[in-house]
């Protein structure tokens, strides 16, 4: 099977694991704050400067290419979503057929599409899918290609991976350390120019995101939104020891396993590059403090591919005999598209709109009955602004969390110093006519103690339910 064959293969599975999420609109809040940035971008406005989020500028960039091209679609962004998954397991399965046959890297590079797809915030399209396919291609050029060109080619995407998540710095950053120490100390025909040659395409990439800045003169935006904020993020903001450990646990054995059972060739310059990338990203998780569930992308494909290795040498060396329901069970994974494309066909029915979720549905709603849709507020279902063509009252509630990270407001420049203060303006003096919240529902995280029984008595007292659709309430100011 020819590479195009296998490309084609990919796409054919990711777009069928994902095609029925392309029409529901509310997966994740960060997707939906994304989306908001990357429209202000195309309308004009450079990240950070109407809109605010903690993310770096090549994430917005990338929504605010789609939406240029094809306008406001959720379908052009799911769909881009799918490229970038197919992207990701291609090269996963270039990499891996360096070291073992095609077949066993195609199965490594269809369950990598399983692992980026499924299981919640997964089927929308998040900023590690956007990292991840830039950094396993750039990976694979620094596996395969001796060049300086390629190196320089390499460095250049993995440069695009930090302006995407940060915290992808340390494995690119321990990715160097490893060349120095093969220019140094081992046989390899790599030069200190090669090195030189990478670093340079890193760094190319991250200065390039200051020049409009600069052109703007507003340096000082990008480097407190860029940098600073999510350093004073990451100390605030941190997980117990163990919430992270599972994840290190998991990898610790079974490296211990592979090396234990001699399956993994721990001298083969691929393992090695894998395994500093994983530990990298490994790394990054400590310094940040925090695991959410979709910040393991950034781990799936290099662990994958090792994971592979390890169970096409145990086939190789002791046969077994898979038994019959074993594809069967292969079958049931997607079990959750299966559920999606019921769901769809369901809404057409009922509703005769394939589109489903409160983001459009309590949209919808608000149009037909002609509600305030400028001075309004989503606490949850936030893509509604954009639904709306409309904007989040406050920088702050750009993303609907960051009303309660007080320690994020100096890099914005708001005028209120905690969320307490950020909330009383929004409620007491821009007075949303119009406010959306989850039913049935926390508005803010547990932990946001005083300010969550500030919101719910202030809107007890002042709002009203004037509708149900699906799980969203749409409150009116009394």
């Amino acid at each position: 099977m020819k590479n195009t064959a296998v490309f084609c293969l990919f796409f054919l599975i990711t777009f069928f694991i994902r095609f029925p999420f392309f029409f529901r609109d509310y997966i994740d809040r960060d997707e939906s704050t994304f989306i908001l940035l990357g429209q202000s971008w195309a309308n004009g406005f450079l990240p950070y400067t109407q809109l605010w989020d903690l993310k770096p500028p090549l994430t917005f960039a990338f929504f605010a290419g789609i939406i240029s091209l094809f306008g406001k679609s959720f379908i052009a962004i799911r769909l881009a979503g799918v490229f970038l998954v197919v992207i990701t397991a291609f090269y996963t399965y270039k990499i891996a057929r360096t070291i073992i046959p095609k077949k066993a890297s195609i199965f490594v590079g269809a369950f990598c599409i399983v692992l980026l797809s499924l299981f919640g915030s997964l089927q929308g399209v998040m900023s590690e899918h956007i990292c991840i396919a830039l950094f396993v291609p750039g990976l694979y050029l620094l596996l395969t290609k001796k060049s300086a060109l390629y190196l320089f080619l390499s460095g250049l995407l993995l440069g695009a991976t930090v302006m995407v998540k940060l915290n992808m710095a340390f494995p690119i950053l321990f990715i160097g350390l490893f060349l120095v120490y093969e220019a140094l100390f081992t046989d390899k025909k790599i030069t200190f120019l090669s090195i030189l040659l990478f670093g340079t395409g890193v760094v190319t990439v991250i200065f390039a995101t200051i020049i409009p800045y600069y052109l703007s003169n507003q340096t000082h935006i990008w480097w407190e939104s860029v940098v600073l904020a999510p350093l004073e993020y990451t100390e605030a903001r941190r997980y117990s020891i163990l919430k992270l450990a599972p994840i290190f646990l998991i990898t610790g054995l079974f490296f211990l396993y592979a090396y234990k059972s001699k399956s993994l060739d721990f001298k083969s310059r691929t393992v090695q590059l894998l395994i500093i990338a994983i530990l990298g990203v490994l790394f990054s998780f400590v310094k940040g403090g925090r695991i959410n569930g979709h910040y393991l992308i950034q781990v799936h494909p290099m662990l994958l591919i090792l994971v592979g290795i390890v169970i096409y040498n145990l086939i190789i060396n002791y046969k077994p005999k898979l038994p019959v329901y074993v594809a069967f069970i292969a079958l049931l994974i997607p079990a959750e598209s299966y559920l999606e494309y019921v769901n769809i066909i369901k809404n057409k029915f009922e509703k005769g709109t394939f589109f489903n979720g409160e983001g459009f549905s309590a949209t919808q709603y608000i149009l037909e009955h002609n509600l305030d849709t400028k001075n309004i507020l989503f606490f949850e279902y936030h893509i509604g602004y954009w639904n709306l063509d409309t904007l989040p009252p406050t920088t702050a509630s750009t993303h609907p969390s960051n009303i309660c990270r007080d320690e994020l407001f100096p890099f914005f420049d708001n005028p209120r110093k905690n969320s307490i203060e950020e909330l009383t303006y929004i409620m007491e003096e821009l007075q949303p006519k119009t406010v959306v919240i989850r039913k049935g529902r926390r508005i803010l995280d547990k932990k946001e103690i005083e300010e969550n029984e500030y919101i719910d008595a202030y809107l007890a007292q002042h709002y009203r339910v004037y509708a149900t659709v699906d799980n969203a309430e749409i409150l009116q100011r009394l």
